[in-house]
């Protein structure tokens, strides 16, 4: 019954129609549908060139499931050859592969085990093996079980494997079929830039993956600051914070307003209350200032694109958004209201009033 079922769902996948499957391999629409139904099974031949048509392996449509305990010790094991960086893996893995050539486990970690060590030596020999194996690996992906793996992440493996070998066009091209949401922007960036003598187009990916960092470096920055104060480790908290805003300050075009000028109003405020933590009124009242200084500023001329930032250069219009209201001064107020901090308001109110 898994055939049947595996081959409507492959056919289904490739947008086939039972007609269309049936002219592909010379047959009657009634013989694909008595397969889909369970009434008949397609002889052995049939059955290779519906994997090749399809795209996968044999095993894999005729839905065999890898569950050997001595695979899974296996795959372990190269793992820890990896993990120690012991050569004496690839020998383990060039035998593990003539008992489980199907096995995606096995395949994908002898994959990774000629690619590290290839990168690592420089031996050609060795990342074209890797190559071909994260090929197969891609063919057993419906054995896969680790959610940090995938097609894409497999497609990154091969195209550095090929910028390793030299083969830069061939990497960049494949990086970018691969790029969902721009996940590898930095890697076309690099490889175009380095290697490929596209200047203009490197600097467009570059530009996208700075901007893309930058967000991940604010997320990354207040959830180390909530998870620092909720331990009440407050020196580590204010120093996270600093660390980011030194980041932000050197990214801003002199003289211009910057997006990121409303995020560092915030980033002000919960230095602040990392000061208050830490008994440090003084330097949290100074925190505050400089937060409403930098609101002040900004709710002036707001500035919502990367055209005050240096290093980003961008010929597609780029626009941030975020939660925390249209102006800076009501971010400062929304990241109050957050902190939930009686002292940390009050010292803020306390300076508005002065001024």
């Amino acid at each position: 019954m898994q055939l049947s079922e595996n081959i409507r769902t492959f056919r289904k996948e490739r947008s086939l129609t039972q007609e269309q499957l049936a002219q592909a391999l010379g047959l009657t629409t009634g013989a694909i549908y008595k397969w889909e139904a369970g009434l008949s099974t397609p002889d052995v031949g049939l059955i290779m060139e519906l994997a090749d048509l399809f795209d996968t392996s044999v095993d894999v449509l005729l839905g065999y499931k890898v569950r050997s305990n001595k695979q899974e010790v296996a795959a372990e094991r190269l793992k820890d050859f990896l993990y120690r960086k012991d050569e004496r893996g690839l020998a383990e893995a060039d035998k593990l592969l003539i008992r489980y050539p199907n096995c995606f486990e096995i395949v994908y970690r002898s994959a990774d085990l000629y690619w590290v060590f290839g990168f690592m030596r420089h031996d050609k020999k060795l990342l074209l093996r890797s190559i071909e194996l994260m090929e197969r690996a891609c063919l057993l992906i419906s054995q896969n079980t680790d959610p940090e793996i995938s097609e894409v992440s497999i497609h990154y493996s091969i195209a550095r494997a090929y910028s390793a070998i030299g083969e830069d066009e061939k990497a960049a091209n494949l990086f970018k079929r691969n790029n969902p949401h721009g996940i590898h922007d930095d890697f076309i960036g690099y490889t175009l830039g380095t290697a490929c003598d596209c200047p203009d187009e490197a600097t467009y990916y570059l530009s996208r993956a700075l901007l893309r960092c930058i967000s991940s470096l604010i997320r990354i920055t207040i959830g180390y600051f909530k998870v620092y104060i909720q331990k009440e480790d407050f020196i580590s908290a204010a120093d996270i914070v600093q660390l980011a805003l030194h980041f932000f300050s050197e990214l801003r075009e002199p003289g211009q307003n910057s997006y990121l000028d409303k995020t560092s109003t915030q980033l002000y405020v919960y230095l602040a209350q990392a000061q208050v933590g830490l008994g440090n009124m003084g330097g949290a009242k100074e925190s505050l200032r400089m937060a409403k200084t930098m609101a002040n500023q900004f709710d002036l001329a707001p500035d919502h694109n990367g055209s005050g930032l240096r290093f980003a250069f961008s010929n597609k219009r780029v626009t941030a958004f975020d939660d925390m209201g249209d102006t800076a001064t009501e971010a400062i107020l929304n990241v109050l209201k957050t902190c939930k901090n009686e002292t940390l308001t009050a010292l803020w109110y306390e300076i508005t009033e002065d001024e």
